[in-house]
């Protein structure tokens, strides 16, 4: 048994950020404890080519300058490579390969067991795990008679593997896009959404829409219920808009049903596919933290900007919209992470 101020779940942008800042608000045997094999969350699991859509001088945790050129859109192992240097300049006790499988409340303090029997006691606990851990994947009709490959974008890597195939992309979002995109050259490509594709300029009247979310403070509005209501958009400074129609990727309405072979579209039209590739998101869970009175009958965190509400000692970081637009993002969690710990310390 071993005890700290804070454990903190997941040693992703979430999590590191949590721990940076945790010395700040009085903690000081900080713990974090992360189930895969090295620091960084689910980055170095997403596709090969993902491209963020935030600039570097946008995309930078508390206390360390995304390194490059300012103004340039970094690539997934760019973001795992700083987060690497990120973990080693940290202060904080990061143990990987470590599982968390229960969090309850003992006597006035939270024990932490891991799957290998190992247990951490802490008057504090931060679960900044995120939602990409369990990827969405809807219930179609027929899915299970389908001969072909479905396959959720958390799997996806490159688009080697689709050569010469009829694919069909489920989902409407940046990933969606991204990975339709790069299709395109090397498979017969159909984008399917439930309503055409909202495309955002990324950059509007010559300055990247980050700058005017700074500047218009509405990157920190805290207007959450708003926001999570706001249909998906595309990001785009037209690149992927032209790739698109370059390589000959429509969009048409979600298809009806799968069939053994193919699917249905939605005019009743049935078409033979090879491959099914959802990019239809993740759900936002906490298995650790059941039974423990933190969550509500729907399993999800009951709490306000991230400090729960439901018992003492306990906080998120990393949700959706948490306490702003960019609560979710690498330039956002620090304000949610330094919001939780203040609390938490008192």
């Amino acid at each position: 048994m071993e005890h700290a101020d804070l454990v903190v779940i997941g040693a992703g942008q979430s999590g590191l950020a949590t721990a940076a800042l945790a010395p700040r608000h009085g903690f000081s045997r900080i713990l974090v404890l992360e189930a895969a094999a090295e620091p960084g969350g689910s980055w170095p699991r997403y596709y090969d080519s993902l491209t963020l859509f935030s600039p570097a001088r946008y995309s930078s945790l508390p206390g360390m300058r995304f390194p490059g050129a300012p103004d340039r859109y970094p690539r997934r192992d760019d973001v795992v490579d700083y987060l690497h240097d990120y973990a080693r300049q940290l202060s904080a006790d990061i143990r990987t390969s470590t599982t968390v499988t229960s969090v309850t409340r003992q006597d006035g303090a939270w024990s932490v067991r891991a799957e290998d029997g190992r247990e951490f006691i802490a008057r504090a606990v931060i679960a900044a795990t995120g939602d990409y851990g369990t990827p969405l994947v809807p219930d179609i009709p027929g899915q299970a008679d389908f001969g072909g490959r479905i396959l959720h974008a958390v799997g996806y890597r490159s688009p080697d593997a689709f050569a010469g195939q009829r694919v069909v992309v489920v989902g409407g979002g940046n990933s969606a896009i991204q990975i339709a995109a790069e299709l395109g050259p090397l498979a017969d490509t159909t984008l399917a959404t439930r309503r055409p594709i909202g495309w955002t300029p990324q950059r509007p009247l010559g300055r990247d829409l980050h700058w005017w979310l700074g500047h218009t403070r509405l990157d920190v509005a805290p207007i959450r219920r708003l926001l999570a209501k706001i249909p998906v958009s595309v990001l785009d400074d037209g690149h992927y808009r032209a790739a698109l129609g370059q390589h000959g990727v429509d969009r048409r309405d979600m298809f009806s049903r799968f069939t053994a072979d193919g699917v249905v579209w939605a005019d009743g039209t049935k078409e033979e596919v090879d491959a099914v590739l959802l990019a239809t998101g993740y759900r936002l869970t906490f298995p650790y933290l059941t039974g423990s009175g933190a969550l509500d009958t729907n399993s999800a965190p009951l709490h306000r900007g991230g400090l729960s509400t439901a018992v003492p000692g306990l906080g998120f970081v990393g949700m959706e919209f948490q306490r702003s637009f960019s609560s979710k993002t690498l330039r956002g969690v620090g304000r949610d992470a330094a919001h939780v710990l203040s609390r938490l310390s008192h």
